[in-house]
C-alpha cells in the first residue's frame, strides 16, 4: 500500500519503520519540515515529504499521529481511509469541550476530516512495545490492539494490518465506541491479549 503519515514522533516514527519494512510505499511529513526526517528516511527508505499534503497525496491509507490541538489545520483527507492515533490530553491539547462531554476523541477528529474514513487504532500502546513486541499469530503473550470504526470496510483493512505487524487485532466497535480504549481505559497501556481485550471493552 501507499502510505502517508502525518507525524514524526514516537508513534509516527515507530509505524513508519514497521510499515516500511513490511514493504509499504511511506511517505511521512511533521511540521518541522523534511530536513529533520532526513535520518528517519535514510534507516526506513520511507520518503520525507516536504508537507504534510505531499505526504498523503495519493496514498491509499493515511496515519495521523499529531497532538490533537493539531488535527482542525491538517490538509483535506476527504475520502481517504485514516488511521487516527491520536489521544486527547488536555494538558497538551487544550480543553475541547465535545470531548470533556463525553464524545469519543475519534468522533471530534472524524468531524474536522470531512468526507473521511476515520479509523481508531495504535492509541493504546506504548511506542516501545508497539516496535519491539509484534509476534507471530498465535504465539502465547501476543498483544492485542482494539480497532473502531464506522465503515467496516475501513475498519477491516486496518484490522489487517495491526495483523501484519505482529498483534491481535480486536473489532471495538464504531467510533462512539472508541471512548472505551482511550486514555484511563483498562485496555490503555495494558499490553492485554485478545480475550482480555474484548472483556475489558465490554466491560468500560
Amino acid at each position: 500500500m501507499r502510505i502517508g503519515i502525518i507525524g514524526s514522533g514516537k508513534i509516527g516514527g515507530t509505524l513508519t519503520r514497521l510499515l516500511s519494512g513490511l514493504g509499504h510505499d511511506v511517505s511521512v511529513a511533521n511540521t518541522r519540515g523534511p530536513d529533520s526526517l532526513a535520518e528517519l528516511a535514510a534507516e526506513t527508505g520511507a520518503t520525507a515529504a516536504a508537507t504534510p499534503q505531499d505526504a498523503v497525496s495519493g496514498a491509499d491509507l493515511v496515519v495521523i499521529a499529531v497532538p490533537l490541538h493539531a488535527v482542525p489545520g491538517l490538509p483535506d483527507l476527504g475520502g481517504k481511509l485514516v488511521i487516527d492515533a491520536n489521544n486527547y490530553y488536555a494538558g497538551r491539547d487544550g480543553q475541547i469541550a465535545e470531548i470533556d462531554r463525553g464524545a469519543a476523541s475519534s468522533r471530534w477528529v472524524a468531524g474536522h476530516l470531512s468526507g473521511a474514513r476515520v479509523v481508531k487504532a495504535f492509541n493504546t500502546i506504548q511506542w516501545s512495545h508497539l516496535l519491539e513486541r509484534g509476534r507471530p499469530a498465535g504465539e502465547p503473550g501476543r498483544i492485542a490492539l482494539p480497532v473502531a470504526g464506522d465503515d467496516a470496510d475501513a475498519k477491516a483493512t486496518v484490522m489487517a494490518l495491526v495483523e501484519s505487524l505482529g498483534f491481535d487485532a480486536v473489532d471495538g466497535g464504531d467510533l462512539d465506541d472508541s471512548r472505551r480504549q482511550e486514555p484511563g481505559t483498562a485496555v490503555y497501556g495494558a499490553d492485554l491479549d485478545a480475550d482480555r481485550t474484548r472483556a475489558a471493552l465490554a466491560a468500560a
